[in-house]
């Protein structure tokens, strides 16, 4: 079946907010077998709201919108609703209950505002939103399904979650559906991994897929399967995984939206093992990528942010003489600044990095993207030079992954 995703709001079209909605919407839809046409975003108004459901209902069975359900008087999406499918407006008595029931547990009352949120479409199925106040609506019209939800990401997300795939599934019944894994590498980019793995993908049955989602250091596989039954699917996706992770295993360093940082998370603590890092050109990048996921204490210690020579000279113990003799980017620094912060921070393992990330600072011997990193562990040091662009941002991302895939592949080797 065809879905359309419709996002209201002049937020959205003036760049003020990043619509992440669509992106969940679509996900979730994929993943029960809906094929998404399109989506897109309109004003909150009534001719852009009209517009909006005339475009998405010429093409789609089912159409998901988010937006416009507030209590203030600008938010209309619910009245252009009931007057595109023909109806009323009616209040919802049961809506009104719970709502002020909430309110009187932070021990405030519910005002006439907040009442206007309970006045929804007459033939709307509500659709009890548990994260907030406004409901979702569920309507039927002309053979088609028009679901309406709050903008605000958390609320949107349990109700598509609880409330709207469910049902959409019973409605179902045995039609055909989609299922994924997401297979995550690093170290190779894409058009070296899709030449090894040419073979495998080329015997891949018709209702089967194969996606390249490359990144900045990283590729995805997404491996798709249509089918009815989920025994049989899940069954097919193992088999060409493992055909697949044959050869390109020792690239693989996890599954689905796992990124590195939590994969050498997974592992280090697996191991018992802790981890530093000495950052110059990344700047505390590292460490912020892996402090960002809970947990990140089990295993990492700190970090030295040495972007001076004299950080690097005073807080990790590089001379002063290598530094003058080499340049702060070069393979020895690094690998004395590894070796500095894994020795005087007290960890198993520590990442350093050293470079011109840009846009200025290069030299003729030493352009921009010129990048230093290195792992020092139990089993010494190692240092890699990287060649990037002259983009800083780019710069910076690219060296960070690199420098946890390096780590990563230490880590599976003394694991092995």
């Amino acid at each position: 079946m065809n879905a359309y995703i419709l996002t209201i709001g002049d937020e959205i079209l003036i760049g003020q907010v990043t619509d992440t909605n669509a992106t969940y919407m679509a996900n979730a839809l994929n993943d029960e077998g809906y094929e998404v046409i399109e989506h897109l975003s309109v004003a909150d108004t009534r001719k852009g709201i009209r517009n909006g459901l005339d475009r998405a209902l010429a093409v789609a069975d089912v159409v998901l919108m988010t937006g416009g359900l507030g209590p203030t008087k600008d938010d209309i999406t619910k009245k252009v609703l009931a007057e595109y499918v023909g109806t009323e407006m009616a209040f919802h008595e049961e809506s009104w209950e719970r709502l002020q029931k909430i309110y009187s547990s932070f021990g405030k009352e519910a005002t006439k505002h907040h009442k206007v949120q309970c006045e929804l479409p007459a033939t709307a199925t509500v659709l009890t939103n548990m994260r907030g106040t406004a409901p979702g609506m569920w309507l039927e019209y002309k053979g088609k399904i028009i679901v309406s939800m709050p903008g605000v990401p958390y609320e949107m997300r349990y109700l598509v979650s609880h409330e709207v795939i469910p049902r959409l599934v019973a409605g179902n019944g045995d039609s055909q559906r989609q299922r994924s894994l997401t297979i995550l590498t690093a170290g190779e980019g894409e058009s070296t991994i899709a030449e090894k793995i040419e073979p495998v993908e080329d015997a891949l049955p018709g209702h089967m897929g194969l996606a390249y989602l490359p990144n900045l250091g990283t590729v995805r596989l997404r491996l798709t399967i249509r089918g009815t039954d989920e025994a049989v699917m899940q069954a097919e996706i193992k088999e060409h995984q493992g055909k697949i992770e044959a050869i390109i295993g020792h690239l693989v360093y996890g599954y689905g939206k796992e990124d590195l940082a939590l994969a050498i998370q997974r592992r280090m603590q697996e191991q018992e093992l802790t981890l530093v890092t000495a950052e110059s050109c990344t700047g505390g990048s590292i460490a912020s990528m892996i402090t960002a996921h809970p947990g990140s204490s089990g295993h990492f210690k700190g970090s030295v942010v040495a972007y001076a020579n004299s950080v690097k000279n005073n807080q990790l113990g590089v001379p002063a003489g290598m530094i003058h003799k080499y340049g702060a980017v070069s393979k020895f620094v690094v690998e004395a600044m590894a070796t500095g912060a894994r020795e005087r921070l007290n960890a198993d393992y520590a990442i350093a990095t050293s470079g011109v990330a840009g846009p200025g600072g290069g030299t003729e011997d030493k352009p921009v993207g010129t990048i230093w990193v290195a792992v020092a562990g139990p089993n010494g040091v190692k240092s890699k030079l990287l060649r990037a662009g002259k983009d800083r941002k780019r710069n910076i991302t690219y060296t960070v992954h690199q420098a946890l895939n390096m780590l990563r592949t230490e880590l599976d080797k003394a694991g092995s």
